[in-house]
């Protein structure tokens, strides 16, 4: 059995890592904007716990194929210069674009995440993981993950992140934007 535990291991680690290649389908509609910032829908508790963390960077240039390397916050600069003949970037959400946080002091290296599902303007769901606080919260790898967009103009800058404990949506995070495969 002991020999054994190890390959069990990695087997699960690999097939937890995994995502089904079927896209989405965009769901319009209205926005219900309430005081208490909660969801315009019924989230999903669309995740599921890992051995040990997999960090942001990896899993999304798995979940949406974007070769880009290096730390979070570098995608954009990257998406716009070393590899703009592949890529593109802007401020409006496209199932399979890749939704860059800036860094700031709460997120030293940033963070990426892949839009899933677009809900309405104001709202989306993303695929992604090492999120949260802790230990225990940076190993869930979520699949469907709410995020609103709070900034002024519309333009995806600011957004919240919701908090399936909570059931309401969390910190405001400065972001890039989005960038798509060209």
């Amino acid at each position: 059995m002991l020999k054994i535990f190890p390959l069990l291991v990695i087997i699960f680690f690999v097939s937890a890592c995994t995502l089904p290649t079927e896209e989405p389908r965009i769901v319009q509609k209205k926005v219900h904007t309430t005081k208490k910032a909660e969801a315009p829908f019924e989230p999903k508790d669309d995740f599921y716990k890992i051995a040990s963390p997999i960090q942001c960077v990896p899993y999304s240039r798995e979940v949406s194929g974007f070769q880009i390397w290096g730390n979070a916050h570098t995608w954009w600069d990257q998406a716009r210069g070393k590899y703009k003949d592949k890529f593109s970037t802007g401020n409006r959400p496209k199932v399979g674009s890749v939704y860059v946080l800036s860094d700031t002091s709460r997120l030293k290296y940033g963070h990426v995440s892949v839009v899933k599902r677009i809900i309405d303007r104001r709202t989306i769901e993303v695929a992604h993981t090492n999120w949260g606080g802790n230990r225990e919260t940076r190993r869930v790898v979520y699949r469907s993950m709410p995020v609103v967009d709070v900034s002024d103009n519309n333009d995806w800058s600011k957004s919240r992140f919701w908090n399936y404990p909570s059931k309401s949506y969390g910190k405001v995070y400065s972001a890039d934007g989005f960038i798509y495969r060209k």
